[in-house]
């Protein structure tokens, strides 16, 4: 099982994507975002109001149950998140247990309980102002925000939860990662690291 945290727009994703592409049907991925709790509840402005970048925001046990069920060979029902609206579609993902999970999430190394799970860690880093860029590149692309609330909430809640949460997490990492460095380097690294998890190696 190998974990994947650093700042929101640090390049997780787009390590994972390649790990995965090179990895192809021997591994599996779940991202932390899928598992924020359904908001259904709350009219939308209070949704929106909502610290998405504290723990608190995230279903952990679901996290937890999954990540056992797939580590035990059981396929797993992944909750589909609608990011526009802060709730659940109703929808699931399947996820198939394979020889390689790999989890992804700013606050992944943050958590006792998945840290224990993991064979390896990684973080990723990534400059303030890259790491914004990058955020609100995505969000107004994919989750339907305007430039502004982007910048906005970066500043009220991105900024701090990843000065208390994400960066301190990074001293759990078995292996740190520059999200800015070159891509391909970033991906050898990475995947010899995962070869040597291998058995026999």
């Amino acid at each position: 099982m190998l974990g994947l945290a650093g700042g929101s727009g640090a390049g997780k994703t787009t390590l994972v994507d390649g790990l995965t592409s090179r990895l192809g049907e021997d591994a599996s991925v779940l991202w932390f975002d899928e598992y924020y709790h359904d908001l259904t509840h709350l009219p939308a402005l209070q949704r929106a109001a909502v610290n998405f970048d504290h723990p608190s925001s995230l279903d952990e046990l679901l996290l937890l149950e999954h990540l056992d069920g797939l580590l035990a060979g059981q396929p797993v029902e992944v909750p589909v998140y609608d990011f526009a609206s802060h709730t659940r579609t109703g929808s699931t993902r399947r996820v198939e247990p394979r020889p390689v999970l790999v989890v992804d999430g700013i606050l992944v190394l943050a958590v006792p309980e998945l840290r224990r799970r993991l064979d390896l860690a990684v973080f990723v880093d990534a400059s303030t102002e890259i790491r914004l860029a990058r955020r609100m590149e995505r969000d107004v692309r994919e989750r339907g925000r305007t430039a502004s609330s982007v910048r906005a909430q970066f500043a009220a809640t991105v900024a701090p939860m990843h000065e208390v949460f994400v960066e301190p997490s990074a001293v759990h990492a078995d292996l740190r990662l520059d999200g800015t460095g070159d891509l391909g380097a970033n991906l050898e690294t990475l995947v010899d690291a995962v070869k040597r998890l291998e058995p026999g190696k």
